[in-house]
């Protein structure tokens, strides 16, 4: 297969699963206290480059099709594309990989669902608990599913993640 078929796939399936798993979980997925299961997938770009438009592509169609509207549709989408840039940055510090998906969604998300959307707790209380829902699915499944992919060689092959990219 040659690398940009490779490339196109790896980001067609990662998207697709984002958005599924985001869809499938509807209830915990949206809404100022969320446990994005999903987001737990934002580590991939620090093995997987492909991961970066696709990640941006299964929020996107996540957010359109079950989202808060137009606001969570642009920034929710344009958040997950700069976190993936930033975890592809940082993919040679395990521990750090999940830490932009959290900063940013927390910030940006958190910010404008409590502004639109729920002012039913303190901004800082919302901000807290939306970080809390996102920390718990990036570092608590995430950061495993890292471990586990970057010790398995056949994943890694199956995957068609290169030794370097490690």
């Amino acid at each position: 297969m040659k690398i940009k078929t490779r490339f196109l796939v790896q980001s067609a399936l990662i998207g697709a699963v984002y958005a599924s798993l985001t869809l499938l979980l509807h209830p915990i997925s949206f809404g100022i206290i969320q446990f994005r299961v999903s987001e737990a997938l934002t580590i991939l770009p620090a093995l997987i480059p492909a991961a970066i438009p696709g990640l941006f592509v299964g929020c996107l169609l996540a957010n359109l099709l079950g989202g808060f509207g137009w606001m969570d549709i642009v920034f929710g989408s344009l958040t997950t594309l700069a976190a993936a840039v930033l975890t592809w940055r940082l993919r040679r510090h395990f521990w750090l990989v999940p830490v932009p998906p959290v900063v940013l969604n927390t910030i940006v998300v958190g910010s404008y669902i409590w502004l639109v959307f729920d002012k039913t707790f303190p901004y800082g209380l919302s901000l807290l608990w939306f970080g809390i829902g996102e920390a718990g699915a990036c570092f608590l499944l995430g950061l495993p599913l890292l471990w586990f992919i970057r010790r398995s060689g056949p994943l890694q092959h199956a995957l068609g993640i290169q030794k370097a990219a490690q």
